[in-house]
């Protein structure tokens, strides 16, 4: 799935130096990965890869994520991009994700996330008609690269080995 996101107008000798960093590759990937009507959040990101945290992703997307679709990588408390509000709130209506009416007093009356019905776990189940996307999903996760156990985002192994 990886692909030219550097800027598109700039001579060969400045994409090259513009590569990103393999990290940032990563993420970039997932953010593409997520379906339209739902959602990950910065930590749930950084989870499914293993690797970083949520403001290493949060950087990432802040600095490299015009290229994705970047409405689809959010705050875990479902509140909109400062400074993007109107235009995440047009994607989200477009692709159907779940959202939730803000309280009267809040500044604005924009609405949040319903982060219960849009949150992806990062699962191919339902990700598009051919499932294509399996192989690159486990390209892109290791399967558990410090025998953690771990699984798909929120999932944690029982004591018999099954998920819960």
């Amino acid at each position: 799935m990886s692909r030219d996101r550097t800027s598109g107008g700039a001579a060969p000798a400045a994409r090259e130096a513009a590569e990103l960093p393999p990290y940032a590759e990563r993420v970039l990937d997932v953010a593409d990965l997520i379906p339209p009507g739902r959602v990950m959040t910065y930590g749930d990101v950084a989870e499914w890869l293993g690797d970083g945290g949520p403001r290493q992703v949060g950087r990432v997307m802040a600095l490299y994520g015009s290229a994705v679709p970047w409405w689809r990588v959010v705050r875990a408390d479902g509140a909109l991009l400062p400074g993007h509000e109107l235009r995440a709130l047009d994607r989200y209506r477009e692709e159907g994700t779940p959202l939730r009416g803000a309280p009267r007093g809040v500044e604005g009356h924009l609405p949040r996330l319903d982060m219960k019905r849009a949150r992806w776990d990062g699962e191919a189940g339902g990700h598009g008609p051919d499932g294509g996307e399996e192989a690159h999903i486990r390209q892109l996760r290791p399967s558990d690269p410090a025998g953690t156990g771990a699984g798909p985002v929120g999932e944690t192994p029982g004591a018999d080995g099954t998920r819960t």
